[in-house]
Formats: C-alpha cells, sequence, structure tokens
C-alpha cells in the first residue's frame, strides 16, 4: 500500500482542474505528487507542534508590536528564520510582566516546530520540580538526557519562582547539557543570576513595560 492519502482525497479535484486547464500528463503527475508532499509536511508541523506541548497557539502574526515599541520586528523576524536554533544558540526574552516573553517565546519555538525542529515547551517550576523528583528516584541522569535530545528547550517563568539550591543546581544541570550543542529558549522577568552560562547569548534584549 503506497499510503497516499492526499492524493486519494484530492484526485477527482485536481483531475477536473487538470481537464480544464488542458494539462499534461506529466504536469498532472507533479499536480498530484506536489499535494501530497505538501500536506504531508503540513501534517509533519502540525505533530511537531503538538508534541511541543505549548499551553496555547501563538503567533507572531499575533503579536502586537504597536504595544510595546521596545521590541525590533525585524529582530523578531530574523529570529523566526531558526538560524540561531540551527547554531545551537541561546535566547534570553528578559522584561517585565505583559510584556508579551511567553507569547514570543511560543511563537518562536512554533515556528522552529514548523523548520522540522525538535521543540518541547516547559515552564520552569514544572521542570525544576520534575528533576527533583527524577534525582530522588535515581532517574535524573535520564530525565536530563531526554530534555537534551530535543532542537530547542523553552523554559518559560523563570524567575516567577524563587528556586533553592538544589533546584537551581538541577536546571543548571539541564543548561549545560544543552551548551553549545542544542538551543535554548527562556523567558524570565528577571536577569541571569548565573549569566555566564550563556556563553553565546544570541538576544538579550529587554522588553520594557510601555505601562
Amino acid at each position: 500500500m503506497l499510503r497516499l492519502p492526499t492524493i486519494r482525497t484530492q484526485y477527482p479535484e485536481l483531475a477536473e482542474a487538470a481537464l480544464r486547464d488542458q494539462m499534461t500528463y506529466r504536469g498532472f503527475l507533479a499536480e498530484l505528487l506536489l499535494s501530497e508532499c505538501d500536506d504531508r509536511a503540513r501534517r509533519r508541523s502540525e505533530r511537531r507542534i503538538k508534541a511541543a506541548g505549548f499551553p496555547h497557539d501563538k503567533s507572531l502574526r499575533q503579536f502586537d508590536f504597536e504595544a510595546n515599541p521596545a521590541i525590533d520586528p525585524a529582530t523578531i523576524n530574523t529570529l523566526a528564520k531558526c538560524e540561531w536554533v540551527k547554531k545551537g544558540l541561546p535566547l534570553c526574552l528578559i522584561g517585565d510582566s505583559g510584556t508579551g516573553k511567553s507569547h514570543l517565546l511560543i511563537a518562536l519555538g512554533t515556528e522552529a516546530a514548523m523548520y522540522e525542529y525538535r521543540v518541547k515547551y516547559v515552564l520552569a517550576t514544572k521542570l525544576v520540580n520534575e528533576l527533583v523528583e527524577a534525582a530522588d528516584e535515581k532517574m535524573l541522569a535520564k530525565t536530563i538526557a531526554r530534555y537534551g535530545r530535543v532542537d530547542l528547550l523553552c523554559i518559560d517563568e523563570l524567575g516567577h519562582m524563587e528556586l533553592d539550591r538544589r533546584g537551581a543546581e538541577l536546571l543548571f544541570q539541564v543548561l549545560t547539557e544543552r551548551e553549545e550543542k542544542n538551543s535554548v529558549a527562556i523567558a524570565s522577568n528577571e536577569s541571569f543570576g548565573k549569566a555566564h552560562m550563556f556563553r553565546r547569548t544570541c538576544v538579550r534584549q529587554r522588553l520594557n513595560s510601555t505601562g
């Protein structure tokens, strides 16, 4: 079985269009195969976005740049091309509450998934709690390795909670595992006390509140 569901469903419509436009057999076959390839790419993107675990659907198209003129649209559009993910660079979105950090984090993560990168989104509190539980159950190495395998790890709301020493050290282990290999994107309302963990920071532009 060839498993060509798009060709099966779109064949009648494409056949009528080919007859109407007097397409050659080769042109008709090309249209069928292109429609199948395009639909497969769409389905792959949908699976990767779903696997990332984003809590909401957020896109760059929905982002209101006028509400926060401190955010440069050109910079964000450059980041949306995901060259920084390809190079394994980190991204830090730092600013006050309500400045769109989480929206941009999810939107850029979604763009990365559409570029066929493996993406995982997680709240900082959830990640730290998971790491603590894994350490208690002697599963820490396996958990860190799992978070290390994705191409882009999006950590949201870092700074909304005060980490104890153990939680901070465990989180630092995850970041160290990914350093200069795979990208991490972090949204935080505070600057980083351990800034040395980001040796080659791609962007650390403060997102200032307009209010």
